[in-house]
């Protein structure tokens, strides 16, 4: 392979100044829209030697056939023609954002002679209010329910509306009292709009001056003796209390911002947008988007905010990202003409501010966010993996990447997890016709191993010792074929060339032939198989690529869990067998150590300072500490010995620790 393209334009050709470069391929279609400061200084780093290059880079670079550049004068000119050119030739290797689903919104239609609310999934309607988006459908009813309580406009369908307004008898929904609008004969047309008026300015702000001034309202009607018209505003007190009271505080009462936070793979991104007005959250969206080139997240960051916002969405003063872009103050001066546009003498009013929380409420919530967005990503994956279709069109991707005979209905995939080389653990679980089969998952103890490559001959040469086990009738091995049901088409390491070596080592010798191999690399994910020099790449937005990378993160989870619960487990049966020490004396002790590695380290004074500990019992528990520390090694090996464990966890695993 050579070191480069033969194709690579010369470096003296290629500007220094700020432009937008666009990857052809030999058609002309276009691949990929970029934007750099140095075009030169851009450029450059595709053209680096291809072993070097991330592989999905590479992929681009070698399936284009030319690069063109146009400069312009500004960051922020960069900034516009990218997103306008990636929105004309929809490369294939740039990112889309796709919505992780379809989320419902409060809609008023200003445009409209009398504006009405209702739910909607358009976010199209010409001169429409939108609020939201709302998490569900049931959400958006009951806050309409509500707001109508206080400012009854119109709900009723345009047909109605119009057939009312001819025939001068009221719409349905305002005999029954659900429009407030001109149709059902109660106002005029512009006092309706008044009220529309009030309406939208509540929703957009969550003003309490509001439920202020109808408190008080309702006591100067008390006092005047006027109860029904007392009662009517405490109802309407109550709505709006209720309206506030569904969507959470978050921040101060004067703070509007929009945050957005990242959860990412090697493969797949998924983005979550929290809006917060009046320090309330009053909307939250998310989107996923396949990764089809190396990308980081300060550019996830910036595509997701020019797809946002260059649609119309609204524009508060204050954005928080989990990442700066390398453009970021281009961005922010883009975001300010967005958000109120240049004044004749040039300067910018409502500048927006893009910042990363370090601390506090914002740091808090960013958090939760990005806990959203992790779960969007795991379930965006998969209900890929889970869908009759797709898993069979991965089954068969993955038998022709791996020159199989038949397709791999049954797949186990082997982890290791320690701590700093201590309590080594490996989990081994079952993918059979792509689903997850969690009553099958194992759990192996490693007593002593010098590295990953050692734990994964251990563990593999265990589970295939109980190959020739599978192969007898049921009857003869009674509970065997329980353990480990059937001989699998597909064995999964988690790792490159070397655990691959490792875990062929164990199958020949122990002889074991007529199953494929591979590993996965996680830094570029990657297929190794056995004696080969180079990876098998498979498309990185492919189904099979996917049902790999599940079976493979579920196998990590697995171990870290058995793991963690060891090292738990460890310690609380030493500290239980002392004499005297119960299990809320044993609760008390690690909470006020906060770790077992500090209570470890603890000398018998320290330990005797602890409320319910005495000096005789510290040094118990010093003593009990110390002997266990020592031999550890020799209990685990005489675990190992042990012939029908096998260093297993024998007992029924549901597979989720």
């Amino acid at each position: 392979m050579s070191n480069t393209v033969s194709w690579r334009p010369k470096a003296s050709d290629i500007p220094t100044r700020p432009g937008v470069y666009r990857w052809r391929d030999e058609r002309g279609r276009v691949l990929y829209v970029g934007k750099a400061k140095n075009l030169r200084q851009r450029l450059s780093n595709y053209f680096a030697p291809l072993p070097s290059l991330h592989e999905r880079t590479r992929r681009m670079v070698l399936t284009a056939r030319s690069v063109e550049w146009t400069v312009v004068g500004t960051d922020i000119e960069a900034l516009q023609l990218e997103y306008t050119w990636i929105k004309e030739f929809d490369p294939p290797f740039n990112v889309k954002f796709r919505d992780d689903k379809t989320y419902p919104f409060m809609a008023i239609t200003l445009a409209d002679e009398a504006p009405r609310v209702m739910v909607s999934r358009n976010t199209k309607i010409k001169g429409a209010k939108y609020f939201g988006p709302f998490p569900k459908i049931w959400a958006v009813h009951d806050t309409i329910d509500l707001m109508i309580k206080v400012f009854p406009i119109r709900t009723c369908s345009d047909s109605s509306y119009k057939k009312a307004m001819q025939t001068g008898k009221p719409c349905f929904p305002g005999q029954i009292g659900r429009c407030g609008g001109p149709c059902s004969g109660r106002v005029t047309i512009e006092e309706h709009r008044k009220i529309v008026d009030e309406f939208v300015r509540f929703m957009g702000s969550y003003d309490r001056k509001v439920i202020a001034e109808r408190q008080r309202l309702m006591k100067v009607a008390a006092e005047e003796f006027r109860y029904e018209d007392a009662a009517k505003y405490r109802d309407q007190v109550g709505a709006l209390e209720a309206v506030l009271e569904k969507s959470a505080v978050v921040l101060r009462d004067s703070v509007d911002l929009d945050l957005f936070a990242v959860s990412e793979d090697e493969l797949a991104a998924a983005v979550q947008l929290f809006t917060v007005r009046g320090g309330r959250v009053r909307g939250a969206r998310g989107w996923v988007l396949d990764k089809e080139i190396d990308i980081s997240t300060g550019d996830i960051v910036e595509q997701a905010l020019q797809d946002v916002y260059s649609k119309g969405g609204e524009l508060p003063r204050e954005i928080v990202v989990p990442t700066l872009p390398d453009d970021a103050e281009a961005l922010e001066t883009w975001l300010s003409e967005l958000r109120s546009g240049s004044s004749s003498d040039g300067r910018v009013r409502g500048r927006v501010q893009l910042h990363t929380p370090q601390r506090g409420d914002k740091a808090n919530l960013m958090q939760t966010a990005t806990l959203n967005a992790a779960q969007s990503l795991m379930l965006y994956k998969t209900k890929r993996s889970a869908d009759f279709a797709t898993r069979s069109t991965a089954l068969a991707d993955i038998q022709e990447a791996l020159g199989m005979h038949d397709a791999p209905l049954r797949m186990e995939c082997y982890d290791v997890s320690h701590l700093q080389g201590t309590n080594i653990v490996a989990s081994m679980v079952v993918f059979e016709d792509g689903l997850p089969r969690k009553d099958q998952y194992r759990r192996f103890s490693i007593p002593t191993s010098t590295d990953d490559t050692e734990s994964i001959y251990q563990t593999l040469t265990r589970r295939l010792a109980r190959l020739d086990d599978e192969l007898a009738p049921v009857e003869e091995v009674g509970e065997q074929r329980k353990r480990f049901a059937y001989r699998p088409n597909l064995l999964i390491v988690d790792g490159g060339q070397p655990q691959v070596a490792a875990a062929q080592r164990a199958m020949d010798d122990l002889g074991v032939t007529g199953i494929q191999l591979a590993g996965i690399a996680k830094r570029l994910e990657e297929i190794w198989l056995p004696d080969d020099d180079f990876p098998v790449i498979l498309p990185r937005n492919s189904d099979a690529l996917f049902l790999i990378q599940r079976i493979r993160d579920e196998a990590h989870r697995f171990a870290i869990t058995f793991q963690r619960q060891r090292r738990k487990r460890d310690i609380a049966t030493q500290l239980a067998e002392i004499p005297g020490l119960g299990a809320t004396r044993v609760a008390i002790l690690l909470k006020h150590f906060g770790s077992v590695a500090r209570l470890k380290k603890a000398t018998a004074k320290d330990i005797a300072e602890v409320k319910g500990i005495g000096p005789t019992l510290a040094g118990s528990i010093v003593t009990a500490l110390g002997t266990a520390a020592e031999s550890d090694g020799g209990t685990a090996a005489e675990s190992d010995d042990d012939a029908a464990g096998d260093a297993l966890s024998d007992e029924p695993t549901s597979g989720d620790g």
